[in-house]
Protein backbone atom coordinates (compact mmCIF):
# COMPACT_ATOMS: atom_id res chain seq x y z
CA UNK A 1 0.00 0.00 0.00
CA UNK A 2 1.43 3.11 -1.06
CA UNK A 3 2.55 5.93 1.81
CA UNK A 4 -0.02 9.24 1.61
CA UNK A 5 2.78 12.33 -0.15
CA UNK A 6 1.92 14.65 2.76
CA UNK A 7 3.82 12.50 4.66
CA UNK A 8 7.13 11.82 2.92
CA UNK A 9 8.25 15.48 3.03
CA UNK A 10 8.72 14.86 6.64
CA UNK A 11 10.11 11.23 7.44
CA UNK A 12 12.52 12.60 4.39
CA UNK A 13 13.75 15.87 5.87
CA UNK A 14 13.68 14.15 9.79
CA UNK A 15 15.49 11.21 8.30
CA UNK A 16 18.56 14.24 6.48
CA UNK A 17 19.07 15.57 9.63
CA UNK A 18 19.57 12.19 11.43
CA UNK A 19 21.74 10.81 8.84
CA UNK A 20 23.26 14.25 8.68
CA UNK A 21 23.42 14.61 12.94
CA UNK A 22 25.14 10.96 12.83
CA UNK A 23 27.37 10.46 9.32
CA UNK A 24 27.96 13.77 9.00
CA UNK A 25 27.45 16.26 5.67
CA UNK A 26 29.77 14.21 3.55
CA UNK A 27 28.45 11.03 4.00
CA UNK A 28 24.77 11.68 4.15
CA UNK A 29 24.10 10.55 0.44
CA UNK A 30 20.58 10.36 -1.04
CA UNK A 31 21.04 6.24 -0.80
CA UNK A 32 21.54 6.66 3.05
CA UNK A 33 19.02 9.57 3.62
CA UNK A 34 16.36 7.47 1.71
CA UNK A 35 17.31 3.86 3.35
CA UNK A 36 16.57 5.78 6.85
CA UNK A 37 13.29 7.27 5.82
CA UNK A 38 12.25 3.30 4.47
CA UNK A 39 11.58 4.74 0.84
CA UNK A 40 12.87 4.47 -2.75
CA UNK A 41 15.75 6.53 -3.68
CA UNK A 42 13.76 7.56 -6.75
CA UNK A 43 10.91 8.91 -4.80
CA UNK A 44 13.49 11.58 -2.97
CA UNK A 45 15.14 12.32 -6.47
CA UNK A 46 11.25 12.89 -7.71
CA UNK A 47 11.18 15.85 -5.41
CA UNK A 48 14.53 17.01 -5.15
CA UNK A 49 16.54 16.35 -7.77
CA UNK A 50 20.21 16.76 -5.89
CA UNK A 51 21.59 16.55 -2.59
CA UNK A 52 21.97 20.07 -2.42
CA UNK A 53 18.01 20.82 -3.32
CA UNK A 54 17.27 18.26 -0.74
CA UNK A 55 19.23 19.71 1.96
CA UNK A 56 17.92 23.09 1.24
CA UNK A 57 14.25 21.99 1.42
CA UNK A 58 14.94 20.51 4.77
CA UNK A 59 16.65 23.82 5.80
CA UNK A 60 13.85 26.39 4.81
CA UNK A 61 11.52 23.29 6.22
CA UNK A 62 13.26 23.35 9.37
CA UNK A 63 14.06 27.20 10.12
CA UNK A 64 10.03 27.82 9.22
CA UNK A 65 9.34 31.69 9.70
CA UNK A 66 11.44 34.08 10.66
CA UNK A 67 10.22 35.41 14.66
CA UNK A 68 10.74 39.32 13.68
CA UNK A 69 8.24 40.49 16.60
CA UNK A 70 9.52 43.11 19.13
CA UNK A 71 9.00 46.73 20.38
CA UNK A 72 11.80 48.21 18.66
CA UNK A 73 14.70 47.37 15.03
CA UNK A 74 17.06 46.34 18.00
CA UNK A 75 14.73 43.80 19.74
CA UNK A 76 13.72 42.72 16.02
CA UNK A 77 17.49 41.80 14.91
CA UNK A 78 18.37 40.58 18.42
CA UNK A 79 15.40 37.78 18.14
CA UNK A 80 16.35 37.33 15.02
CA UNK A 81 20.07 36.18 15.82
CA UNK A 82 19.14 34.23 18.45
CA UNK A 83 16.31 32.61 16.93
CA UNK A 84 18.92 31.41 13.88
CA UNK A 85 21.87 30.36 16.85
CA UNK A 86 19.58 28.34 18.55
CA UNK A 87 18.32 26.65 14.79
CA UNK A 88 21.87 26.14 13.43
CA UNK A 89 22.70 24.65 16.98
CA UNK A 90 20.25 21.82 16.43
CA UNK A 91 21.63 18.31 16.21
CA UNK A 92 22.05 18.33 12.46
CA UNK A 93 21.22 21.62 11.11
CA UNK A 94 24.40 23.30 11.65
CA UNK A 95 26.37 20.39 9.40
CA UNK A 96 23.65 20.60 7.15
CA UNK A 97 23.56 24.32 6.33
CA UNK A 98 27.59 24.34 6.45
CA UNK A 99 27.62 21.19 4.05
CA UNK A 100 24.99 22.87 1.67
CA UNK A 101 27.59 26.15 1.41
CA UNK A 102 30.25 24.80 0.76
CA UNK A 103 28.95 22.62 -1.97
CA UNK A 104 27.42 25.65 -3.53
CA UNK A 105 30.86 27.44 -3.57
CA UNK A 106 31.80 25.59 -7.45
CA UNK A 107 27.89 25.14 -7.98
CA UNK A 108 26.23 28.21 -9.41
CA UNK A 109 22.82 26.15 -9.91
CA UNK A 110 22.82 25.20 -6.21
CA UNK A 111 23.84 28.72 -5.18
CA UNK A 112 20.65 29.86 -7.33
CA UNK A 113 18.57 26.92 -5.20
CA UNK A 114 19.95 28.27 -1.68
CA UNK A 115 19.21 32.28 -2.82
CA UNK A 116 15.99 32.23 -4.15
CA UNK A 117 14.62 29.38 -1.81
CA UNK A 118 16.49 30.07 1.66
CA UNK A 119 18.00 32.94 1.58
CA UNK A 120 15.48 35.67 -0.43
CA UNK A 121 12.74 35.01 2.12
CA UNK A 122 13.98 35.96 5.43
CA UNK A 123 16.11 38.77 3.58
CA UNK A 124 12.94 40.01 2.22
CA UNK A 125 11.05 39.67 5.20
CA UNK A 126 13.60 41.53 7.36
CA UNK A 127 13.47 44.23 4.95
CA UNK A 128 10.24 44.77 4.93
CA UNK A 129 9.57 44.29 8.71
CA UNK A 130 12.76 46.79 9.59
CA UNK A 131 12.88 49.00 6.51
CA UNK A 132 16.45 48.31 5.81
CA UNK A 133 18.22 47.96 2.24
CA UNK A 134 19.11 44.80 0.91
CA UNK A 135 22.33 45.53 0.80
CA UNK A 136 22.27 46.28 4.50
CA UNK A 137 20.34 42.91 5.49
CA UNK A 138 22.76 41.24 3.01
CA UNK A 139 25.65 41.99 5.35
CA UNK A 140 24.04 40.93 8.66
CA UNK A 141 22.90 37.96 7.49
CA UNK A 142 26.81 37.44 5.97
CA UNK A 143 27.87 38.36 9.83
CA UNK A 144 25.47 36.46 11.56
CA UNK A 145 25.15 33.15 10.08
CA UNK A 146 29.02 33.14 8.54
CA UNK A 147 30.29 34.19 12.79
CA UNK A 148 27.88 30.61 13.84
CA UNK A 149 28.93 28.44 10.59
CA UNK A 150 32.68 28.98 11.57
CA UNK A 151 32.34 28.61 15.09
CA UNK A 152 30.70 25.38 14.50
CA UNK A 153 33.17 24.32 11.89
CA UNK A 154 36.05 25.36 14.24
CA UNK A 155 35.04 23.43 17.41
CA UNK A 156 32.26 21.01 16.30
CA UNK A 157 29.62 23.18 18.57
CA UNK A 158 27.19 25.90 18.27
CA UNK A 159 28.25 29.11 19.47
CA UNK A 160 27.06 29.74 23.57
CA UNK A 161 24.64 32.41 24.98
CA UNK A 162 27.66 34.88 25.84
CA UNK A 163 28.89 34.83 22.60
CA UNK A 164 25.24 35.18 20.63
CA UNK A 165 24.86 37.54 22.87
CA UNK A 166 28.30 39.38 21.86
CA UNK A 167 27.21 38.88 18.40
CA UNK A 168 23.98 40.75 18.97
CA UNK A 169 25.62 43.92 20.43
CA UNK A 170 28.25 43.71 17.20
CA UNK A 171 25.15 43.75 14.91
CA UNK A 172 22.77 46.12 16.58
CA UNK A 173 25.36 48.83 17.22
CA UNK A 174 26.55 48.70 13.86
CA UNK A 175 23.12 49.07 12.78
CA UNK A 176 22.46 51.65 15.27
CA UNK A 177 25.55 53.56 13.37
CA UNK A 178 24.16 52.91 9.95
CA UNK A 179 21.32 54.50 11.28
CA UNK A 180 22.54 57.27 12.39
CA UNK A 181 24.71 58.15 9.26
CA UNK A 182 21.45 57.69 6.92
Amino acid sequence: MARPRTGIDAEVFAATLKTVHELGYARATVDRIAAEAGIAKTTVYRRWPTKGALLTACLVDAFGPAPLTGASREEILAGAVRWIAAKIGEPGIGAAFAGVFTDAVNDPSLREILSAQLQDPYRIAIEETLGMAEREVLFIIDVVVGTLLHRMGMTGEPMDGDDVEALITLVTKQDAARSQRA
